[in-house]
């Protein structure tokens, strides 16, 4: 039987990439998607996250971080007709997707290599076709199962592609910290440093 092989898909700075595509002035220079003063930054591109912005900071605070910053409002038509197609091109390589939102997902490739190559030749031609097709990048981990795959895609971070192979998974986990793990927040991240004496 062969091994599971699961690809998490995730587009790099959805909303603020999609700005960039619509509006090609803003390359290069650090664009934040949050309207209003009293609003959240929804997105940053990797320009604006070097001033320390991030999403679901209060706008008002990331205008103070980074005035320079591009401040665009949220087109959520936009993100959802993009997203709608980047989909249809994941469902052309497997029928087994399973969306975690409008920019990520989760793709069981495992029975789609008889067809269509080895996983990693499989997201290399997604990442393509999602920056041929619609012009922005994607980020893809490639693991035996979701959790790892999802950490595998945070790892490379902007526009990569990182495979972990079965015999590879604890020479990858072992270094990172508690807090890069999925779905450990500040609080569960504190409590595990009270627990390991960290």
């Amino acid at each position: 039987m062969s091994t599971q092989r699961i690809l998490h898909v995730d587009m790099d700075a959805f909303y603020a990439s999609v700005a960039e595509l619509d509006h090609p002035e803003l390359r290069g220079k650090p664009v934040v998607v949050g309207a209003g003063i009293r609003g959240v930054v929804l997105s940053a591109n990797y320009a604006a996250r070097k001033y320390g912005i991030r999403a679901a900071m209060p706008v008002g605070r990331a205008q103070r971080m980074a005035p320079q910053a591009v401040f665009v409002a949220p087109e959520h038509g936009r993100y959802a007709e993009i997203s709608e197609r980047v989909m249809k091109i994941f469902s052309d390589f497997t029928p087994l997707v399973e969306p975690l939102s409008l920019d990520e997902a989760f793709l069981d490739v495992t029975g789609a290599q008889r067809l269509l190559g080895s996983a990693r030749e499989i997201a290399e031609k997604i990442r393509a076709r999602v920056s041929s097709e619609e012009g922005i990048t994607c980020s893809v981990g490639i693991a035996p199962n979701k959790f790892l795959a999802k950490l595998a895609s945070q790892h490379c971070k902007p526009n990569g592609l990182l495979e972990i192979q079965e015999d590879r998974i604890i020479e990858f986990l072992h270094p990172l910290p508690e807090s890069a793990m999925w779905g450990v927040g500040p609080k569960t991240n504190e409590n595990l440093a009270i627990v390991t004496g960290k």
